[in-house]
């Protein structure tokens, strides 16, 4: 069975809205761990805020934020990306090659939705589409 066009037209924009926004939550989670120690992960427990981690909280806090409410969503991703990029071959692969026995996996996963969210932008439900459709303008970083 095919699925019709119009139907993929009409619910890809909404559903990757609502992706963006679901991944923006749950990593502005990992931002207020780290920072903030909500939700309390021991680990994270006297984290310098100018450390690597404490860099990268400040990151999840601000770049999840951005993509929660779809603001510059583009550069944000990508930066997102990079990062979890980064703390993938830093922190995960020298445990091992494959992901799902080094724990690499959502950093693995969160590094291809944001790269994802970088190429296609925000979908539907952003601040960036509502205040550029408001003014009739190109979406900003959407």
């Amino acid at each position: 069975m095919k699925i019709p066009e119009s139907f993929n037209r009409t619910w890809a924009p909404g559903i990757l809205g609502i992706l963006r926004m679901v991944i923006g939550f749950l990593y502005l989670q990992h931002g207020t761990a780290k920072l903030f120690g909500l939700p309390h992960i021991a680990m994270f427990d006297g984290i310098k805020l100018f450390s690597l981690l404490g860099f990268a909280g400040v990151l999840e806090l601000v770049g999840g934020l951005l993509i929660l409410v779809g603001l510059f969503t583009r550069p944000t991703a990508f930066i997102l990306s990079g990062e979890m990029a980064v703390a993938y071959f830093m922190a995960h692969a020298p445990n091992g090659f494959l992901p799902i026995l080094n724990q690499g996996e959502l950093a693995v996963v969160y590094c291809f939705v944001f790269l994802y969210f970088a190429v296609a932008g925000a979908g539907s439900f952003s601040i960036g589409t509502v205040c550029c459709n408001a003014c009739n303008k190109k979406q900003v970083g959407g």
